[in-house]
């Protein structure tokens, strides 16, 4: 009995294995921070990576050439894909490609705030670009364009985060979107070349 005394004793005041049982403590936190630190790293990766790829397609977009048997908007959906390096799957639906007649044009019509509230309300002057003759909060047309017109090329992804720490602090539901976009006119081109 006095032996199983002494051997508790020791054990009680032993030291060993403290630094075993504080590791086995903090371990789980560590290594989540560190997971979590890399995902971090990863979702900036892929948003530079979807703005380059974007910015390759739009220079690609703005010849007004079209390869055979694609769109140019499913063209670009291709180099975008390529850049990303299989990291995001990108569809024609994921690239919106707006098309306004000048940079000014991007946004809507101007218009001269009278009340200054800071919208259009009926009865106030504006410019009629498209000529339709009402106030258009967005006049812009679909597709990639022609030649001399301005495009506005937005690429969106939602990524699905990997780890609770990013989720809770950057996503929404274990999702957070990426997105890009770039406006680029287009190069003036002969219609019937391209």
């Amino acid at each position: 009995m006095q032996a199983m005394r002494r051997w508790l004793g020791r054990l009680w005041r032993g030291e060993d294995g403290s630094p075993a049982v504080e590791f086995a403590f903090a371990a789980p936190a560590v290594v989540l921070m560190v997971i979590g630190t890399i995902e971090v790293g990863l979702v900036l990766f892929v948003s530079i990576l979807m703005e380059s790829g974007l910015r390759d397609a739009a220079r690609f977009a703005i010849t007004g050439r079209e390869v055979e048997g694609m769109t140019r908007i499913e063209r670009i959906v291709q180099i975008i894909d390529t850049r990303t390096f299989g990291l995001v799957t990108v569809g024609p639906s994921d690239v919106e490609a707006l098309v306004y007649p000048s940079f000014a044009a991007i946004g809507g019509e101007d218009f001269v705030d009278g009340n200054g509230n800071g919208q259009y309300d009926g009865g106030e002057t504006f410019t009629d670009d498209n000529g339709n003759g009402q106030w258009d909060s967005n006049i812009s047309g679909t597709g990639a364009g022609g030649a001399g017109e301005v495009v506005v090329y937005t690429v969106r992804h939602d990524w699905a985060l990997l780890t609770p720490f990013a989720g809770t602090v950057l996503g929404e539901n274990g999702v957070i979107e990426l997105g890009a976009s770039l406006a680029v006119r287009n190069e003036p081109w002969d219609e019937d070349e391209t």
